[in-house]
């Protein structure tokens, strides 16, 4: 069991987050358009999950705001927003906020997820949210970067995220 800190408060987070060099786990979410999605969905692209509790807290909508930004940057790059948020409700944070360079997926019909990708948080009152992650995968779904915010209202490290997919 892995510890991060809500407002310097423990918290417990199950499973292991994918270490670089390893081949990414198999994942089911599902998209704004209730269909369900796997890695063979972005089959050939470089992709960078961007996990989040909810875009309904300051940090995961800056951070969201954040990576739609660098997104529309990045070459064979898809940008993943993955919460436990229902479909509606981040599909309509998007468009809401103007933000079409990243695509959401929800956790809330595949539970299993967040432990598979070590960021199931439990035995807290924020139990059944993710922790936030950084996850980037090369083409082939092979980790390049992958990062467990130590502090849940901290940003993650763009600058890290970015250089793994620029080496």
């Amino acid at each position: 069991m892995q510890q991060i800190t809500r407002a310097g408060e423990p918290m417990d987070v199950a499973g292991r987050l994918p270490a670089p060099g390893e081949v990414a786990p198999a994942m089911t979410l599902t998209n704004s358009e209730l269909q369900d999605v796997t890695l063979d969905t972005y089959q050939g692209k470089r992709k960078v999950l961007n996990i989040i509790p909810s875009v309904d807290t300051p940090t995961c909508a800056m951070s969201t705001r954040q990576f739609n930004e660098l997104a529309s940057q990045l070459d064979n790059t898809v940008v993943l927003v993955v919460s436990a948020d229902l479909p509606f409700a981040a599909k309509r944070f998007c468009g809401a906020e103007g933000l079409d360079d990243v695509e959401t997926l929800s956790t809330f019909r595949h539970r299993e997820f967040q432990e598979a990708w070590g960021v199931a948080l439990c035995n807290s009152a924020m139990e059944g949210l993710c922790a936030r992650a950084v996850v980037v995968l090369d083409a082939d779904n092979r980790v390049l970067h992958s990062e467990l915010v130590s502090e849940l209202k901290n940003q993650p490290d763009y600058d890290a995220a970015l250089s793994a997919l620029n080496s």
